[in-house]
């Protein structure tokens, strides 16, 4: 599941929904904490090379530098920004391909603005950015095996469907759009052009199988919780219900423009983390 994946794209350093995430680690014991908070650091470096504004090809050449990085982690010579890392590495079993996978995500708007992908890489890119982050973070929560890359991919996707949803106007801005281009097609609209497909009436229809896949995979990420111990899903079901909750928000709001940002009142907030952080 994607760690406050909350600007562009998979975005990890926004301090007004940093909060979900802060909330959610915060409760858990201190060697699970700290493990969370390196994979954080870790998906927000990373992300802010591939959102800057400097040039491309610095940016890959910096991604490059934190792949050889994981490979010198693993290879029992970690460098000094990875040193904290090691024991986490040995006592939640993390992988070297899941924190490549990330960069790979991150790289994938690098060499140029991603604009309308085909839903195949629409999905790739979801896997790098959020079920890869998952897949680091189940292991640390101590989930099982399977039901643990399972819940990866489903709230990882969730949660991922859930930002491009939100951030339209946001990405747009930038130059990015991630919404995919069979349902650009579907809706009838043939332009990748971010500032005019943010403009077209026929956006709604674009939106609407993305929020039914987008609760589909949240349905999937219940079950899967549902059927695990409550302690050990304690933050990924903190995550999933505000996520949820702001996919609900967007759903209500609707997609024709004007689109007013929407937000998990703080009053939501307290409470699902009162239900879901005591167990």
């Amino acid at each position: 599941m994607t760690l406050e994946a909350a600007t562009p794209g998979a975005s990890y350093g926004s301090t007004a929904s940093g909060s979900s995430f802060y909330a959610a680690m915060r409760i858990l014991p201190h060697d699970q904490r700290e493990a969370m908070f390196q994979i954080y650091s870790f998906c927000r470096q990373v992300d802010d090379i591939a959102d800057s504004d400097g040039p491309r090809d610095e940016r890959l050449a910096a991604l490059q530098e934190w792949r050889n990085d994981i490979d010198a982690l693993y290879q029992g010579n970690p460098p000094p920004r990875l040193k904290d890392y090691v024991a986490s590495v040995k006592t939640f079993g993390l992988k070297r391909e899941d924190f490549l996978a990330i960069v790979d995500g991150m790289e994938m708007d690098v060499p140029q603005d991603i604009r309308a992908p085909d839903m195949a890489t629409l999905d790739l890119y979801c896997d790098r950015v959020a079920s890869a982050v998952g897949r680091l973070s189940v292991r640390v929560f101590g989930l099982p095996e399977e039901d643990g890359i399972l819940l990866a991919y489903h709230l990882g996707r969730a949660l991922q469907l859930t930002n491009i949803l939100r951030d339209i106007d946001e990405d747009a801005g930038l130059g990015r759009l991630y919404l995919p281009r069979e349902a650009l097609l579907h809706a009838g609209i043939t332009s990748n052009d971010p500032n005019r497909v943010i403009a077209e009436r026929a956006l709604p229809k674009v939106c609407a199988p993305l929020t039914q896949r987008a609760k589909a995979h949240f349905e999937k990420s219940d079950e899967i919780m549902n059927r695990n111990k409550r302690r050990a899903v304690r933050a990924p079901r903190i995550m999933s219900k505000y996520y949820h909750s702001i996919l609900d928000l967007l759903i209500a709001r609707g997609f024709n423009a004007p689109r007013e940002p929407v937000r998990v009142s703080k009053v939501t907030r307290i409470l699902i983390l009162l239900r879901y952080a005591f167990i």
